[in-house]
């Protein structure tokens, strides 16, 4: 499989902590400390002559709500190639520290809805990436009864809007009998260095880079 990036493609990464990994909000090219600096390294290292262009428009805190409010300006209007989105541990964790639920009917609601509004503002291809957490600290393990339905929401949505799906949370589990949860994500969500070089490795294999 050969990589399905286009020459001159505008690939923009949405969502939340995990994504804005400490972005430089006054530089639009700033692509933060994390996995979307790595991918973007890896494809101008490998493909050069592609010359592609990156944005970075995760921010800290954002849940798909949060997303939906500010998709006008922060996708529809940067008239992306790509659009990769991971979000949805925040929908999760609201309930658990705030007490401020998001179901799962209101996730795929809004998730849907910024689908679908890239789907008619835009040709741009979509890669969902799926939310994730590890059972460090322990009481992340009962945040898998809210957070379950939600990525199987992904995956539905994955298929209905024909995007690739990168599935985080599995790899994550995996990744996990190899090594302790914390040595991949400290606090059970924010990726450690090696956390974001696999969230980098499973979505650069997904737009067609062979890496095992």
């Amino acid at each position: 499989m050969a990589l399905i990036l286009a020459e001159k493609s505008t690939v923009l990464f949405q969502g939340d902590s995990i994504t804005d990994a400490g972005r430089d909000r006054s530089d639009p090219n700033h692509l933060g400390y994390g996995y979307v600096a790595m991918i973007a390294q890896f494809l101008d290292a490998l493909y050069p002559e592609r010359r592609l262009r990156y944005l970075n428009h995760g921010i800290s805190g954002n849940r798909v709500k949060d997303l939906l409010a500010r998709w006008e300006t922060d996708c529809l209007q940067l008239r992306p190639d790509w659009v990769s989105i991971l979000i949805g541990i925040n929908d999760t964790w609201r309930r658990y520290d705030l007490n401020d639920l998001t179901t799962t009917e209101d996730f795929t609601h809004a998730y849907r809805a910024l689908l679908q509004r890239t789907r008619e503002k835009t040709s741009a291809r979509l890669i969902l990436m799926e939310p994730f957490v590890l059972p460090t600290p322990p009481d992340r393990q009962a945040w898998r009864e809210d957070l379950d339905p939600k990525i199987r929401a992904v995956h539905s949505l994955a298929k209905e809007f024909d995007a690739l799906l990168v599935p985080l949370d599995r790899l994550f589990r995996e990744a996990s009998s190899k090594r302790e949860p914390a040595f991949w994500t400290p606090d059970g969500v924010h990726p450690s260095p090696a956390g974001n070089a696999l969230i980098a490795q499973a979505w650069l294999r997904a737009v067609g880079i062979s890496i095992r």
